[in-house]
């Protein structure tokens, strides 16, 4: 099996979904858009993993290869092809397919969240609620025609989603490593919502560090799951 990657910025990769990866001997590439790395042939690769980014969707002018990958994502997911996403990930995909991504109007979400997930296949082995970790000032408004809910929070109505039978989107990041929040706060975009809604990084700190085994056991199994998904699906790469 064969994961192709796209990331919008170095710290926002693959993190504990990386480790789950090569514990199962599965290859994959990330190409990192944001640098002007090019879309290469999608032929090749079994699934699709989309992280987080400081950038909005809506923000084409500012990132014009957003364009791009918004119709990679649109070609693939039309295809039927395995495809999760990760924060911007999971809005691109609702973008993708004429869902609508707005600003949050109560403001970011910083920190260790409860998350209440659906019965679904991607969850399987995971608790009704679940520990996730948010940091995001925009959300899912609405969602593509024909997708449907998978979990939910108290600010967020839509911290997941699935369209079609192998096309996922989550809110809530579950793939971080202990120092992710970290390099995170460094990013402007981020810090700034830090300091709005939290104010100190030490205390987003803390509570990876407390939710760190749960968070870490919850992500190891929801991207055995995604693979398990992919598998299900048929290997195309060789």
């Amino acid at each position: 099996m064969k994961v192709l990657v796209f990331q919008h910025v170095a710290s926002e990769n693959p993190g504990s979904f990386g480790e789950v990866m090569r514990a199962r001997g599965v290859a994959w590439e990330a190409v990192e858009l944001d640098e002007g790395e090019p879309i290469p042939d999608l032929a090749g690769y079994d699934a699709l993993l989309v992280m987080g980014g400081p950038m909005d969707v809506w923000e084409t002018d500012a990132h014009p290869w957003l364009v791009a990958e918004l119709a990679a994502i649109r070609d693939w997911v039309a295809a039927g092809r395995p495809y999760l996403g990760v924060c911007l990930g999971h809005q691109l995909l609702a973008t993708a397919f004429g869902g609508h991504v707005a600003t949050m109007e109560q403001g970011p979400e910083v920190g260790i969240m409860r998350v209440a997930v659906e019965d679904d296949p991607l969850f399987a082995g995971i608790t009704p609620v679940c520990t996730g970790f948010e940091w995001h000032n925009a959300e899912v408004k609405r969602l593509p025609e024909g997708a449907k809910v998978l979990a939910r929070g108290a600010h967020c109505p839509v911290q997941a989603m699935k369209l079609g039978q192998n096309a996922y989107g989550i809110q809530f990041h579950m793939e971080l490593m202990h120092h992710t929040a970290e390099a995170w706060a460094e990013m402007p975009e981020y810090r700034a919502a830090l300091e709005r809604v939290r104010g100190s990084l030490a205390e987003v700190q803390a509570e990876v560090t407390a939710h760190f085994g749960p968070l870490y056991g919850d992500a190891t199994q929801l991207f055995g799951n995604f693979l398990k998904i992919a598998e299900q699906r048929g290997s195309v790469a060789t």
